[in-house]
């Protein structure tokens, strides 16, 4: 650990954990929901709202930042807090899952991935040292490590060459970084569903060294048994006293069993897009705003949810902004998702920290439908 990144654990209970990343720009509580800023802004969302929901840190995209408004010249413009007003810590992703899943539009090489943009056709490579330095240039406080995101299914063959061509990029990573003296670098785990990769693949990130570790490759249509398989062992093989960071999850029952196996941080753009389609999150499961049955229901949309939108409109008015196709619908039920996100992770936190994290997991999963 270093005075520009601490990790403290303040309590467990079982394999769950609570307690806090400190970091020049501000405290991360873990365990910790990144709401997705993809192209610097959490769509539909004002960064003071998001910030009110209770996020201590948000992700940014490598792949989409840097072509369009591209690193350097976000660079030039002060970082990428200054330009999305965000002044409090983020993440950015390494850019290696986007450039994969352009499929024929990228080549994968030991170099790295060159690849054509979505955008305009504009031909552009990525390597490790690339990806380390856009990431420097936007100004993330947590870097992740250049990989391959291992698709799925993947042969045991796929696997193993995939997660050795993602740890030799992470060694580079790690040596690029080096050069830098703001922020943390992570590292992340591949294996795809194979115990003896991720074993694998885990020692040899320990070996290199890293600030916090991520588990990476799932989430891409396994399935949530399938996932909880993997993070019944993958989460112990990385260092006890670093983050560990799920990528790309998930659903509120996907977070609650990650974090009773012992997960600190996840992001997910379910909760945004969920808003922009809707879609409510509640305690009792999602409510689709579009159903005629809400055109006369004056209840909030979760009458246990402290957020604004519950306090102050209607199902019924969320319903007609939606039928309208009215900007502000998306933007209320985007912020009642973030709320009801950051509002689990606080009650884990609470749950854990008070020893009943089973209970409070078992409560919350009750009231979901089957």
């Amino acid at each position: 650990m270093t005075d520009r990144f601490a990790f403290h654990i303040h309590a467990t209970d079982g394999t769950a954990r609570t307690g806090e990343i400190r970091m020049a720009r501000g405290l991360i509580r873990t365990p910790a929901f990144m709401p997705v800023g993809t192209a610097a802004t959490v769509k539909a969302m004002h960064p003071q709202g998001v910030r009110a929901a209770g996020a201590d840190i948000i992700l940014g995209n490598t792949y989409h930042l840097m072509l369009r408004p591209g690193a350097e010249r976000m660079a030039r413009l002060g970082g990428l807090h200054r330009f999305m007003n965000w002044p409090h810590p983020i993440l950015t992703d390494s850019g290696g899952y986007q450039v994969m899943s352009l499929g024929r539009l990228a080549k994968l090489s030991e170099e790295g991935v060159a690849f054509q943009s979505h955008i305009d056709g504009s031909k552009h490579m990525v390597t490790p040292e690339r990806s380390i330095e856009i990431q420097r240039l936007l100004g993330s406080d947590i870097v992740m490590a250049f990989d391959e995101c291992t698709p799925f299914p993947a042969t045991r063959e796929q696997a193993e060459k995939s997660m050795r061509l993602s740890m030799r990029w992470a060694k580079r990573s790690r040596d690029e970084f080096q050069k830098t003296e703001a922020g943390a670098l992570f590292g992340i785990q591949q294996g795809s569903m194979f115990e003896d990769l991720r074993r694998e693949s885990a020692q040899k990130l320990i070996d290199i060294g890293f600030e916090g570790y991520a588990i990476g490759g799932l989430a891409v249509g396994e399935g949530q048994a399938a996932m909880f398989e993997v993070l019944d062992y993958a989460p112990a093989m990385l260092p006890h006293d670093r983050p560990r960071y799920l990528m790309g999850v998930g659903k509120p029952s996907d977070i609650i069993g990650a974090v009773l196996r012992g997960v600190d941080m996840f992001d997910c753009v379910l909760p945004t897009r969920s808003g922009r389609t809707a879609q409510a999150f509640t305690l009792d499961g999602t409510l689709n705003l579009r159903n005629a049955r809400h055109a006369e229901d004056t209840c909030p949309l979760d009458a246990e949810c402290p957020c604004p939108v519950c306090a102050h409109y209607s199902r019924a008015y969320l319903h007609h902004l939606i039928k309208a196709d009215e900007i502000l619908g998306a933007m209320l039920l985007t912020e009642h998702n973030i709320w009801h996100y950051e509002q689990l992770m606080q009650g884990l936190r609470e749950a854990i920290a008070s020893g009943t994290v089973q209970a409070y997991a078992s409560a919350r999963l009750a009231r979901l439908p089957a």
